[in-house]
């Protein structure tokens, strides 16, 4: 995982320094604020109809009800837009990783998010579709939706507290990769 991670900071270093106007972005998916989830994303363009983006969230919380939502994920994407960098509909093709601490969760969960704790990492990828609307000269605002792959190994708990593990395993996903609405800021 240091590798993936120090490769994704060395990409970034490549390009941001010739940064001139409106080759990056900064970014917060509201969705991820709506899960107390603190979350930063840079975009930079690469080409004309080109950019690369780099979401990074955390989510360190542990809430007093024994609750668990504890989370790290990064999911570079590189986008194609239609019109220009930064307007309108774009494509992109994202990878994705994650560590998570997560159980106790309300009724929305299935039953054993409610009766056990899971603890793990996941990877895979995926394709997306989103839109960018400018608000002002340099606020936008962009959705964004995906289906891929994700490869979840995991540890699974009782209980959020205690317990003794209960099962060592793994499993195959296939479906939504990613959901986002994010407000975003161009940096000049």
């Amino acid at each position: 995982m240091k590798k993936v991670f120090i490769l994704i900071l060395l990409m970034l270093g490549y390009f941001v320094p010739g940064s001139k106007a409106q080759k990056v972005a900064v970014k917060s998916n509201l969705l991820y604020d709506l899960t107390t989830t603190m979350n930063l994303g840079v975009e930079i363009g690469l080409a004309p109809k080109w950019t690369l983006d780099v979401p990074v969230n955390y989510n360190p919380w542990k809430p007093d009800n024994g609750r668990r939502l504890r989370h790290w994920g990064i999911q570079p994407e590189v986008r194609y837009w239609f019109c220009e960098r930064f307007n309108r509909t774009f494509v992109g093709l994202h990878a994705h990783y994650a560590d998570f601490n997560v159980g106790n969760l309300p009724g929305l969960f299935s039953d054993n998010m409610q009766k056990n704790r899971y603890q793990g990492h996941l990877y895979g990828g995926g394709l997306s579709i989103g839109h960018s609307w400018i608000l002002k000269k340099r606020w936008s605002i962009e959705a964004s939706v995906g289906l891929g792959y994700a490869r979840i190994q995991y540890e699974k708990y009782p209980c959020a507290e205690c317990g003794s593990k209960l099962k060592d395993t793994g499993r195959n996903y296939f479906g939504p990769t990613k959901a986002s609405i994010s407000f975003i800021y161009l940096i000049k």
